[in-house]
């Protein structure tokens, strides 16, 4: 849940970034902003997937005790 929470305050942080850069004309602070964005939007992905593939495993063990 760690990566995924995470992964949403990025995208939160590089989308205020983009704006205030848009709003400025900051080129650099723009484009940082929506790599902020892409890269927090992977962290989330990867979060759910951990979370996925924790939630099979759980799944697979509690069938092995039946």
């Amino acid at each position: 849940m760690a990566d995924k929470a995470k992964g949403k305050m990025e995208q939160a942080k590089g989308k205020a970034k983009e704006v205030v850069g848009k709003a400025t004309g900051n080129e650099r602070m723009r484009a940082e902003g929506k790599t902020d964005q892409v890269k927090g939007k992977a962290r989330e992905v990867a979060g759910k997937a951990e979370e996925q593939a924790k939630g099979v495993g759980d799944s697979l063990r509690d069938r092995r005790k039946h």
